[in-house]
Formats: structure tokens, C-alpha cells, sequence
């Protein structure tokens, strides 16, 4: 949906929340013009006994198509028929517009259509032709797209439950990846496509069926990652697609192009990001923001629906130096558990409590640990702790909701707020009680020493809870799967500190928001290495974090932190390096 940011022209949506519903982005020009410009950079074939057909799925206001005809315009005497779905009306009506007064010789055919409903007219779910659809019209030359982007909470279970089933895909789904499978189904086998979406794909458990088929369906010539560049307004971090339709050549190893912002020195300048993309290194832009530019290969770990990195001659190097040195990973501490999901934290979660009379004060209370009280090795301690009311227990080695009646304070509180929680409508609808937490995890793990760390944090942030806590939904936990080996948190907690493993971080993943914050989730970290525990370097890394742990004043923990941090380094045959934000 290719709204540009010009002012003159009207928005698709007037309303935050429609917008969200809608999948709505505006294309700033300067990445229209990019995305059309490596289009027309890599078409080989141009017809000579008919007219080039063109394909925007979801044009929005035209700008990504305007771009392109304009790229297009250097070949003299080529008849081009352009084709678009667009559901929005009034946007549709502006698109025409524009076009026909930009390219009057170029014919063009609009539908005020969805172009997901187009595609399941003609063909089945497996790609094929339906054999009881109407006749299939041709396909298409050049296709370029900005498809919405409705993540599967704003669409709606039931929606999402349907794509999935049409276009196959699995897990948690966004808009954008059934429009990606749909375009495989209605380009030419050379035909080449330009598209713009979220990079969340490459990189989560939900965008590997996506990532699978767009090798299955496509040829892959080139993939950008324009991480933190803020080319959209919104907070979408984009990338673009170049791929062509699938057919007998065979792209042994796709490039791929990625760009975030640092806080590194910069050895050259561009005019924008966009034109940064044209150097390598630290680049610095005429804003005075410095990007760091890396070209290499696409790498999926020889898995279809692997995480996507980037690779290079340097990168592999120093990934087989970590190889060479890892004993083992997260993973085979324990396994990494999400914190409590309320869902109602306005009811479960106070740092009140303790203003209540005792006589009142609900007896399920239980200490909880929040990013709030984040801090590297040991938590911050508040002089207003916050804590859960959490009505579930463990009984036979099952977990289940409590029985109020046997806690008249708990049942009181709860009660009072009933309506708010029965307005939790897919509590009820799974078959829980009206006051259980929707994310509850296992009362009895909670006793247990544990490793806790942030979800979101521009640098790692791991720490130790020996106090029984309950870990919220903010942070995620890992305890011991075997209790005598509670070293291992230890260890862990000094790798998960150092900027070793932001180095690794970026590496292996490179999943960056805005402002370099990293996502800490279960998928990145139970793939971070840990070097031997039983070897002389292993434990000494294991007492050092012990120390930090009790270490009574700052300026003391400081540096053990650093003397921490380059045995780390050393523990895995590394020299320091500086990772700048």
C-alpha cells in the first residue's frame, strides 16, 4: 500500500487505529525510487510481440508505480499494460489519477479488489490452478509491492486461522507474508518482483514457513535490511525483496545487503541511507547519523526456513573461532520460559499491597520481578516492590487455578474486580476460570536460583534471582534442568553480560529495533554459546561472577565487570573488541 509522505495528497487512513487494522505504510520516494530502480536493473527480458505487464497488488496512492514507469521510461517504443488491486476507494481514484496524467500512453487497469481474494480465485492453495475457478488471466512481467502489514492480534484469530490454512503458512502470521505467496502464483517464471516489507520475517518462529516458501516459490537475487534508517514513519524496520519467478536458474547464494545505525566513527558520507547503501563500513549521512553498511551473502544455516544472516569471508571466520571453543549452549541448561502473562495487570500486579490492611491484603501474594528492577548480575532493589496476586498452585506435579474459597482475602479482591476480568474473553472461551493469569507458568520452578533477563535492551541485561521471585512477562528465565549444575547460571550470566555475545548476537541475527535495542527471546538466546565450565578459564569465570554478584561497591563491581568480560573474550580464543550501540 504505497501512500507517499507528500502532504498534498490524501492519506488512506485518518485514524491510528485503522491504519493498524488496514496494514497501511507510507512509501517515503526515495525507497519507491529504490526498489524500482533495482527492478529495472535486473530485467533481462523485455517482450517484443506484446505489451510488459506490470502488477501492484496493493497500490495505495501509486507512488511505488510511478517510480517504476519512470525507470521504465529509457526504453524507447515499449508498450506497457499496468495492472492493481486496491481496496480503498478513494485512494484507488487518486492512483488513477495520477497515472494517467504522468504516463497517458500507458494503459491501465485497476480493481477496486483485494488482491489476496483475486488470487484464490484462480489457483488453489497449493499454488496450482483452480480447477474450478474462472480462466486464469496472464501473468505478470514486473511486479512491485508495499503489501500491508497486519500482524495476526489486529487481524483477528479467526482471519488468521483462514490464511494460514489458504497459502499454508503456520504459527503467528502477518498480512504481508500470504500477499508474498500470492505474487509467486501470478509471476512469470523470469519475471522479476521488488517487494517492501517488515525484516521480522527473517528472523522469528513465525516467519519460517514465509522464509520457506519464498525459496520453494522464487529465486532470491538480492535481499536489503534497512534496519533503525527510519525511512517510514511509522515503527516499522523495512526490507526489500528482489526476486525473480522461479525457473531453472539456481541462485547458489542470494546477496544481502544490511544497514543499522552506530555509534562508530564513520570513513565516509552519503546524502541518506538509501545512497549509503551504494558505499560499505561506517557511513555517515547529512543528518549526522552514522550507519553501518555490510554486503554479503544470504546465509539460512543450509535450512529453508533458517533464520536469515548475513554472511561474510570475516563474519564466517570468526563464527568457526566460537564453534571451535563452544561446549555447549543455553539450551542445555534448561529450557527458557516467557514470563507471566496477566493480561490484567492492573488487577494482578501493585506495588500497593502493602498500603492495604492486613486484614484485607490478599493472601496469594508473591514477589515479581519486572525490567524494572533489570540490572547486569544482581536486580536493583526498590523500596516499593512490586508483586503478583497469583491464584495457581501445583498439586500432584499439575498446575491449577486455586480454589478461592480457601483464600476469602484473594477471593474478596478478585471478586471486586470481576467485570474487568471476565472481560478477558479468551480466558473464558479456553475453559479457565474467570480469575486465572492467561500466562502462568510453574508455581513450583519459581523457588528454584535462576537466570533472568530483559526481552528488549540496547546492551544484555542477565541476572541472578535467588529470592523465589515470580518473572513477568517483560523478561524471560532459565533455572537448571539438572539442580546440581546451578553453576552453569553463573557462567551463563557472565556470557550473556559481555560484549562478546552482542557481537555474536549480531552475527548470528543481527534482529535490531530502533536505537540498537535488541531482542533477547528464547530463539536468539538458547543459541548462545558457553565455553567449558570444567576448565580452569570456566570456573574462574564462574567465581568472578559470583564476586560481581556481592560485590558492595560500584566502583569495585565495575571493574570486575571488565576483567569479566575479557575472559570471556579469551574463553573463546577471541581478542576484545569494541561493539559500539
Amino acid at each position: 500500500m504505497s501512500i507517499t509522505s507528500n502532504p498534498e495528497k490524501v492519506p488512506r487512513y485518518t485514524v491510528v487505529p485503522e491504519e493498524k487494522a488496514g496494514g497501511a505504510t507510507y512509501t517515503p520516494n526515495i525507497l519507491a525510487d529504490f526498489v524500482a530502480r533495482q527492478i529495472v536493473n535486473i530485467l533481462d527480458e523485455i517482450p517484443a510481440d506484446r505489451p510488459l505487464r506490470v502488477l501492484d497488488p496493493a497500490i495505495g496512492d501509486g507512488e511505488l508505480l510511478v517510480s517504476l514507469l519512470r525507470q521504465l521510461a529509457n526504453y524507447q517504443g515499449l508498450e506497457i499494460k499496468v495492472y492493481g488491486f486496491e481496496t480503498d476507494q478513494n485512494a484507488l481514484n487518486i492512483a488513477t489519477s495520477r497515472l494517467k496524467k504522468c504516463f497517458p500512453t500507458v494503459e491501465v487497469n485497476f480493481k477496486s479488489e483485494n488482491f489476496l481474494e483475486f488470487v484464490l480465485k484462480h489457483f488453489s492453495m497449493d499454488g496450482n490452478l483452480s480447477l474450478f475457478g474462472p480462466p486464469v488471466p496472464p501473468t505478470y512481467d514486473i511486479i512491485i509491492a508495499n503489501p500491508p502489514y497486519v500482524r495476526t492480534q489486529i487481524m483477528g484469530a479467526t482471519k488468521a486461522k483462514l490464511l494460514t490454512k489458504q497459502f499454508g503458512l503456520s504459527g503467528r502470521i502477518d498480512l504481508y507474508y500470504a500477499f508474498i505467496l500470492a505474487m509467486s502464483q501470478v509471476i512469470r517464471p523470469k519475471g522479476i518482483a521488488g517487494i517492501i516489507v517488515s525484516n521480522r520475517f527473517m528472523t522469528t518462529k513465525s516467519g519460517a514457513s514465509v522464509r520457506k516458501a519464498l525459496f520453494q516459490r522464487f529465486n532470491i537475487r538480492h535481499t536489503w535490511d534497512l534496519g533503525d534508517t527510519k525511512l517510514f514513519n511509522a515503527a516499522i524496520l523495512p526490507a526489500v525483496l528482489l526476486v525473480e519467478g522461479k525457473n531453472r536458474n539456481k541462485i547458489e547464494a542470494p546477496e544481502f545487503t544490511s544497514i543499522y545505525q552506530t555509534s562508530d566513527p564513520a570513513s565516509d558520507t552519503a546524502t541518506n541511507p538509501i545512497t549509503a547503501l551504494e558505499r560499505e563500513g561506517v557511513i555517515e549521512t547529512e543528518d549526522g547519523r552514522h550507519f553501518n553498511v555490510i554486503h554479503g551473502k544470504l546465509d539460512t544455516s543450509d535450512t529453508p526456513d533458517g533464520v536469515w544472516r548475513i554472511v561474510t569471508k570475516t563474519v564466517d571466520t570468526w563464527l568457526a573461532k566460537v564453534e571451535a571453543y563452544r561446549w555447549g549452549t543455553f539450551r542445555d541448561i534448561g529450557k527458557i520460559r516467557v514470563g507471566v502473562k496477566t493480561c490484567a495487570d492492573k488487577v494482578f500486579i501493585r506495588s500497593d499491597w502493602m498500603d492495604m490492611s492486613k486484614a484485607a491484603r490478599p493472601e496469594l501474594l508473591k514477589p515479581l520481578t519486572t525490567h524494572h528492577i533489570a540490572c547486569r548480575f544482581k536486580p536493583l532493589i526498590s523500596n516499593r516492590p512490586s508483586q503478583i496476586l497469583y491464584p495457581h498452585e501445583v498439586i500432584q506435579g499439575h498446575r491449577r487455578a486455586v480454589d478461592l474459597s480457601q483464600y476469602p482475602n484473594s477471593q474478596a479482591y478478585l471478586t471486586s474486580h470481576r467485570s474487568v476480568l471476565e472481560g478477558r474473553k479468551y480466558v473464558i472461551e479456553s475453559g479457565r476460570k474467570w480469575y486465572e493469569i492467561w500466562v502462568p507458568q510453574d508455581p513450583d520452578a519459581w523457588n528454584l536460583p535462576k537466570l533472568v533477563f530483559r526481552d528488549i535492551a540496547e546492551e544484555p541485561t542477565f541476572w541472578i534471582d535467588l529470592g523465589g521471585s515470580v518473572v513477568n512477562g517483560d523478561c524471560y528465565w532459565l533455572a537448571c534442568k539438572n539442580p546440581e549444575q546451578t553453576d552453569l547460571l553463573w557462567l551463563a550470566a557472565a556470557v550473556g553480560n559481555s560484549t562478546f555475545i552482542e557481537r555474536f548476537y549480531d552475527h548470528c541475527f543481527h534482529n535490531k529495533l530502533y536505537a540498537g535495542r535488541r531482542r533477547f527471546i528464547t530463539q536468539y538466546v538458547e543459541k548462545f554459546p558457553l565455553p567449558d565450565p570444567d576448565t580452569q578459564r570456566g570456573k574462574a569465570i564462574v567465581a568472578k561472577a559470583k564476586r560481581v554478584y556481592k560485590c558492595s561497591t560500584a566502583s569495585e563491581a565495575d571493574q570486575l565487570k571488565d576483567d569479566l568480560n575479557s575472559m570471556v573474550w579469551e574463553a573463546f580464543g577471541l581478542a576484545v573488541e569494541e561493539v559500539g550501540r
